[in-house]
């Protein structure tokens, strides 16, 4: 029966589709516990006319028998029992959606701070982040005091590489808000020196716009003047805010630079499973893959072939430029044990597998109990989406202190919280990254303690 089985894939070789030319990109919705990100997603998907009518309908059914009628749109991310029945997002919900300019991938990130491992694997893929912040009294505030998501969220996604912050300012329909301008101002105006810290570049890397994500006001439709006569002004201002009347067509007319087909073939693994072969889940960083190119998987060198891609996990494609999240079906001498999280598939040159390398690290919030960084210092170590444990093996010098001109360096022992230093780091298992100057897609990483980022830094060398 086994080679009466051979032939099955056949037909679809024939209906290989063509590249769509249209660009696509990946949106991570990201903000505290609570903004609205999964009802904002639903309701994305509901407009743009990929969920229906009577699945909304059931929706609406099962959340009130739950009490909690405004949870219906948050339910068609929110797809398993426990998210239900809580109200909170566990796992990085996706879904796919295109307008006549772009496609899309929603990735709805969770907001909860016991979560944040699953947010990083979210952000490390996305290109584009949307804030969501609630505009509703005490809720913005509890979001930004220290612990709130708001911050460790967006500091996250600009070290992951998410080039692009749109800051959406939910919830404006509540009873406490009712689309009062002064509300609007007064949290764009706590939001700007925070996003600055960050490291955004407020004119050009940042958008606030004003949304209802459960109405829908200003994500497909402009909200009704009658509820909002200021929008129209604060929109002629220019940037920061939103030159564009609303949410999609804000992302529609985004420019993203920095995408390169010519460069050698990236793509870190994010997951992979079985059906009939190895089928590997990335996506692409850099360069492109079509059909029946040859592969080195990093770091253990094993040399495939590619079978087959698909895009949306079930549509093949001939070939994948950057930016797609594709599916790739490698050789049959590759097995599922020999690729794991955080392995990168790559063309010659590869991507180098290392130990240790000299890295730029800025200090961001150490631990109360742990409040100076030393060599010996050991944490946990997130880029792209490898996840390992590190040491820092030597601090070189410290980089962001005023000293004397022509005075020595003096050593540097420890550093303190605020600090920018230049450090070795090493790990136990080699992984693939590179220098930032050469891809920063795989030169950015950041560290966690005890559930807290801690640091965010660049990779400057690696020692191969």
């Amino acid at each position: 029966a086994a080679p009466a089985a051979e032939p099955e894939p056949e037909p679809v070789v024939e209906e290989l589709q063509e590249e769509d030319p249209r660009e696509h990109l990946n949106v991570v919705f990201i903000g505290h516990v609570d903004a609205g990100k999964s009802t904002l997603s639903g309701n994305i998907l509901y407009l743009t006319g990929y969920v229906d009518k009577r699945t909304i309908e059931k929706y609406e059914r099962e959340a009130k028998q739950r009490n909690r009628e405004s949870w219906f749109l948050a339910f068609i991310m929110d797809t398993n029992e426990e998210e239900r029945a809580k109200g909170k997002t566990v796992e990085v919900g996706r879904a796919p959606f295109e307008t006549e300019h772009k496609r899309y991938t929603i990735l709805d990130a969770p907001g909860h701070k016991n979560y944040v491992p699953h947010m990083i694997s979210g952000a490390a893929q996305a290109d584009v982040g949307i804030l969501v912040i609630s505009a509703r009294r005490g809720e913005f505030e509890t979001g930004f005091e220290r612990g709130g998501q708001t911050r460790e969220h967006a500091m996250l996604c600009k070290t992951l590489g998410v080039r692009f912050l749109v800051v959406v300012i939910n919830k404006m329909d509540d009873p406490t808000v009712n689309w009062q301008r002064s509300r609007f101002d007064e949290c764009v105006s706590k939001l700007k020196p925070f996003l600055k810290t960050c490291g955004y570049v407020i004119r050009k890397e940042v958008k606030f716009i004003p949304i209802s994500g459960l109405k829908g006001s200003n994500v497909l439709t402009e909200v009704d003047p009658k509820e909002c006569d200021w929008w129209t002004d604060v929109r002629n201002e220019g940037s920061p805010m939103s030159s564009d009347p609303t949410l999609l067509q804000l992302l529609d007319n985004l420019k993203i630079e920095g995408r390169s087909a010519e460069a050698a073939l990236r793509i870190p693994v994010l997951d992979r499973y079985y059906e009939r072969g190895c089928v590997a889940m990335g996506k692409v960083e850099a360069g492109r893959i079509a059909k029946g190119d040859k592969v080195i998987i990093m770091p253990t060198r094993t040399e495939t072939r590619i079978e087959q891609i698909y895009m949306n996990d079930t549509v093949p494609v001939a070939s994948a430029k950057p930016g797609e999240n594709v599916n790739i079906k490698l050789g049959a001498n590759v097995n599922v044990e020999d690729v794991c999280k955080g392995f990168v598939i790559c063309k010659a040159p590869a991507c180098p597998a290392v130990h240790s390398f000299t890295a730029q690290l800025a200090l961001i919030e150490l631990l109360e109990h742990r409040p100076i960084f030393t060599s010996g210092y050991s944490c946990m170590l997130h880029a792209h989406t490898v996840e390992s444990e590190c040491t820092c093996d030597a601090i070189l010098e410290q980089i962001n202190v005023k000293s004397k001109p022509g005075a020595p360096k003096r050593p540097v022992h420890f550093a303190k919280q605020g600090a920018v230093i230049l450090c070795k780091i090493s790990v136990p298992m080699t992984i693939c990254v590179e220098a930032f100057e050469d891809m920063q897609q795989l030169g950015r990483f950041t560290l966690r303690d005890e559930g807290k980022s801690i640091a965010i830094g660049k990779i400057v060398t690696v020692d191969k």
